[in-house]
């Protein structure tokens, strides 16, 4: 049947190209902005087709046309206008200025739409906006620039993992990060990162360079995310790269960039002195002799007395300043027949935080060629290369480099008295770890994919194309005879090969019309079919002859593991939408996904969307309201699935092999079945308003939606006696319900001068509608728990300090007149009540300016560092102490919610309590950006087209109460984790200078 099919679709292809005559002829035009100034460029399109053309740099044009054919004009920035062609000669078209992005043409799932004829929710982010921030991923760029998109970074060292949510988090032990589709390519964001760098892990979206990409599109509600089905629970984000233009002069363009980056304000210790002080002093609160505490003279068998303590700062000997790289370069142009882009591009980051580096190599290749009129192919392309240079940061003391400087004692000396490595509390010497750290992991990335399109009739279109996304991770440590690890095992090496491949092929037939003047109808029909297979290798090597043989060949001692797993998906997909004279829109879709994760009989799920909109401004009751230039009303509902993030096998029966007794191979269960699992859904409803004022110098938009996903895919623990951990079981519901808000104005655009601005806020009210169990995070501070919302900090809640006692008062939930684990409660969430971000740009004589903020609100963050810092004496000398440890209780009548130094009772053996719960709002001045454009008068001279000049700072400001250098951190990959905060390098600053150049 696919042979039949297939010789079908070459046999119209062949008679579309036999039977393709043209009548028409060749027309010429230009277009001007309302400046008068040439707009290159620009898109000129026959209405209801693709074929067109673009303005060059003169703002010229020419395209094969007839007279009464009507084009369609339009340009980012500018309103978009229909034009008639009334004669063959010369067209001289003029766009008008566009305060707001109504007319922009929008990336929407397979096709684009005109702004104003959106139903959906759907953001749109120019990547020229953000393309100057100097970090490794372009979603951590997205940070606060679109209503209802949450960012964060996990931590400061380029390249680590990035939390993202769209519209809140939905699931439990499924994915809740977004489908993530390149170029109609759906690509991997999971990390293929296998050696532990506790608990932080890589972000394979660093793999793509952001210089090559154009615009980004955000499918938030689900009319604009169903005709993705089963991939987009959690929103999807459509990354478009850069093309050429047809019928344009081939373009040069250069953009190099050099910085630094540097560390914020660190962690506040105790001096030596100020440590044995505490020491001391819990000491005696313990009732202990005086005569025997810990610091005392030497000569009474004492560490000698407090004062005479020295302080040794780790942290200024682990914290540097980061150099900062950025090459890319890039070739662009076209013909009648044919356009491309050829990019290449070279960046290097070092983080503040010595031992870890990240750089990418990357080359573009995309290529579009018109065979005959109606025949078209084409390749999109992306190779890229990532190396980065790993070390341990986060929990553990085991070769943790952060650990090592920021939880040492400040009074305990780097070396011992015989000139020896000096090692404490378990922790490596950080001058050992700094100079013999040796993690290194490099990602070799193919996306690309090849496609093939034909124009059957007028507006109907077969289309069909096949992708693919190749990640080959490789991975290698060794830890010598100076570190801990090493030396336990006389050297130990590991190795790990990580191969993960998704190809797909899919077909489409779309259709559009317009009948008569007013009906406008289009239609979709497609299927896909997709693949994944991951391929994991790993060797480990121990007992090494010395540390100049590093390969696991030279180990005496070796292990090894392997394993291969794959899953398929097949779609069948359809949309249809209409608008009656571009004032009443209805627009439905349907798509059907199964997948080989389930059994039969649950295989397949069904996720239709439909919505609705009302162009109040084409009312004849509204059309001489001159103040009012676009007023819209939306409404839709529809349903998503989810299975990303479970096991490729969850709903089967496994066996394991390896498990050999006297030399005989052996195989055990390991995996109970269960054929009644079936798909993860979400059920959202969305309402949304758009308005424009002013001519739209002035546009809003406000969408109020509700998600309510079930049948949650949870891993639920089961009865030791049943010989399994877990099963995997459809169990629990969650709601998200928010508001969303955003606005953009043309301030003022006079004499030269031009000021516009952008805002938007969101809020999101996560709960746990339905759990049968409460399940731990992967730290146990936090719990998923029916009635709360995700990511929940359940602890005993610290009323007070008695003023008389110094001791800790807690709240007593159960009144049995003692403090177990009973007590503990909800005390917030890690979730923010809202969240956002502000853009003011300035424009004068070419000079722009770019001041931009985001911000977040109501967020908890567990601040663990607090936890082993503020330990009361608890510890001595196994963890540095911090300056809060200062406004203790030491006497009657002290007012302080920081109880008196001891080792005994509940003021520092209960864990987790709420004084290490912290506030996690800020405010933070994320990026500015200065440049200056050289007047083209001078450049003509040198024959360069244009050249800007700039600098681009970030992070430059941060306002927090949050006592830690930075709350948007997070010790762990672990989705069911986040804001704790334990060992975590912050965001680092930056300030860089740049060159940007087209010949």
């Amino acid at each position: 049947m696919q042979k039949l099919l297939f010789a079908g679709v070459i046999w119209l292809l062949s008679c579309g190209g036999l039977l393709a005559q043209s009548t028409a002829s060749r027309l010429s035009g230009i277009v001007r902005a309302n400046t008068g100034d040439p707009l290159p460029g620009a898109n000129v399109v026959l209405k209801n087709q693709t074929k067109g053309a673009t303005t060059d740099a003169e703002g010229r044009f020419s395209l094969e046309a007839q007279v009464g054919d009507e084009v369609v004009v339009s340009a980012i920035g500018y309103q978009t206008i229909p034009v008639k062609i009334s004669s063959t000669s010369t067209l001289n078209i003029t766009l008008q200025e566009s305060a707001s992005q109504l007319s922009e043409v929008v990336v929407v799932g397979y096709g684009t739409q005109d702004r104003k004829n959106l139903v959906g929710s759907v953001s749109q982010v120019n990547a020229d906006e953000i393309k100057n921030r100097p970090v490794a991923s372009f979603d951590q760029q997205l940070q606060g620039r679109a209503a209802g998109v949450q960012v964060a970074a996990n931590t400061g060292v380029p390249g680590d993992g990035i939390f993202f949510r769209i519209r809140g988090t939905t699931s439990i032990n499924a994915s809740n990060d977004p489908l993530y589709v390149v170029d109609g390519v759906f690509v991997n964001n999971q990390s293929l990162q296998k050696i532990t760098t506790q608990g932080q892990s890589n972000n394979p979206l660093a793999d793509i360079n952001p210089a090559d990409i154009e615009s980004i599109s955000i499918l938030k509600d689900a009319e604009a995310t169903a005709i993705y089905g089963a991939r987009a629970a959690n929103g999807v984000v459509l990354i478009t790269t850069k093309r050429g233009n047809y019928n344009s002069k081939t373009k040069v363009t250069l953009n190099a960039s050099a910085g630094q980056a540097w560390a914020p304000k660190l962690w506040d210790l105790v001096t030596g002195p100020e440590h044995a002080t505490i020491i001391n002093e819990a000491w005696i609160n313990d009732g202990k002799p005086v005569s025997t505490r810990p610091f005392r003279p030497v000569s009474e068998g004492g560490r000698g007395l407090p004062e005479e303590q020295p302080t040794y700062d780790r942290l200024q000997d682990i914290f540097r300043a980061g150099a900062l790289r950025n090459y890319d370069v890039a070739v662009s142009g076209g013909t009648k027949q044919t356009r491309f882009y050829l990019g290449g591009g070279y960046t290097s980051q070092q983080a503040t935080l010595r031992t870890n580096d990240f750089s990418r190599a990357s080359f573009k290749l995309n290529l579009d060629q018109d065979i005959i009129d109606k025949i078209r192919i084409g390749t999109s392309n992306i190779f890229s290369q990532s190396n980065r240079t790993n070390a341990r940061v986060g929990d553990g003391p085991q070769g943790g480099i952060l650990q090592a400087a920021l939880h040492t004692p400040t009074y305990l000396p780097k070396f011992n008295m015989d000139g020896t490595y000096g090692k404490w509390a378990g922790f490596d010497n950080l001058d050992v770890l700094i100079n013999n750290t040796d993690m290194h992991s490099t990602s070799t990335r193919y996306i690309g994919n090849i496609y093939g399109e034909y124009d059957i009739l007028s507006g109907l279109k077969f289309r069909s194309s096949w992708s693919i996304d190749y990640n080959d991770y490789n991975e290698y440590e060794y830890w010598n005879t100076l570190t801990n690890r090493g030396s336990a095992s006389k050297g130990l090496a590991t190795s790990s090969v990580s191969k993960n491949t998704i190809w797909i092929n899919e077909q489409t037939l779309s259709y559009r019309q317009t009948f008569g003047t007013q009906h406008n109808f289009g239609a979709l029909l497609g299927n896909t079919f997709q693949g994944n297979v991951s391929t994991q290798t790993l060797a480990q090597g121990t007992n090494f002859p010395s540390d100049a043989f590093k390969q696991i060949a030279s180990a005496s001692v070796t292990t090894s593991s392997s394993n291969r797993n794959q899953y398929n998906l097949a779609s069948f997909f359809g949309r249809v939408d209409y608008n009656f004279a571009r004032k009443y829109f209805f627009e439905a879709s349907l798509r059907a996904d199964a997948s080989s994760k389930f059994a039969d009989g649950h295989r397949w799920g069904y996720f239709p969307s439909a919505g609705v909109a009302w162009q109040l401004k084409q009312e004849k009751f509204l059309q001489n309201a001159t103040f009012l230039s676009d007023l819209k009303i939306r409404a839709s509902v529809g349903w998503t699935g989810n299975q990303n993030g479970i096991d490729n096998y969850a709903s089967r029966g496994l066996w394991g092999g390896g498990y050999n007794y006297l030399d005989n191979p052996g195989t055990v269960p390991v995996q109970l079945a269960n054929p009644e699992l079936k798909w993860e859904t979400t059920r959202q409803t969305n309402v949304g308003l758009n308005v424009g004022l002013l001519n739209n110098r002035i546009g809003l938009e406000i969408n109020a939606y509700s998600k309510y996903t079930y049948d949650l895919l949870l891993q639920v623990p089961l009865a030791q006696s049943s010989g399994f951990a877990s099963i995997y079981r459809n169990d629990g519901e969650i709601s998200n319900r928010g508001l969303e808000f955003a606005i953009n104005s043309l301030n003022i655009s006079k004499n030269g001068f031009q000021w516009n601005t952008s805002f938007n806020i969101a809020t999101n009210v996560n709960r746990i509608e339905r759990l049968s169990i409460p399940v731990d995070a992967s730290y146990a501070t936090e719990r998923m728990a029916q009635g709360q919302p995700f990511h929940a900090f359940f602890v005993y809640k610290q009323l007070y300090v008695d003023p008389k006692t110094g001791d800790a008062v807690y709240e007593d939930v159960n009144k049995d007149g003692q403090i177990t684990v009973a007590d503990k409660q909800y005390y917030g969430s890690a979730l923010p009540k809202f969240f956002g971000g502000l853009n003011n740009t300035f424009a004068y004589k070419g000079f722009d300016l770019s001041v931009f903020f985001n911000f977040s609100s109501g967020s908890k963050v567990f601040n663990n560092n607090r936890f082993f810092h503020e330990s009361g004496g608890t510890r001595d000398d196994r963890r540095a102490i911090n300056k809060n440890q200062l406004t203790r209780w030491q006497k009657p009548g002290d007012i302080t919610d920081v109880p008196r130094v001891t080792t005994l009772g509940n003021n520092y053996n209960l864990s987790p309590i709420s004084r290490f719960v912290e506030d996690g709002s800020f405010i933070r001045l994320n990026s500015v950006v200065f440049g200056y454009t050289i007047p083209k008068a001078i450049l003509s001279k040198i024959g360069i087209s244009s050249a800007r000049v700039y600098y681009s700072g970030s992070n430059l400001w941060l306002l927090s109460n949050y006592q830690g250098p930075d709350p948007e951190v997070n010790v762990t990959g672990n989705p069911t984790t986040q804001g704790y905060d334990l060992g975590t390098p912050p965001q680092p600053r930056t300030a860089q200078f740049g060159l940007n150049l087209t010949l």
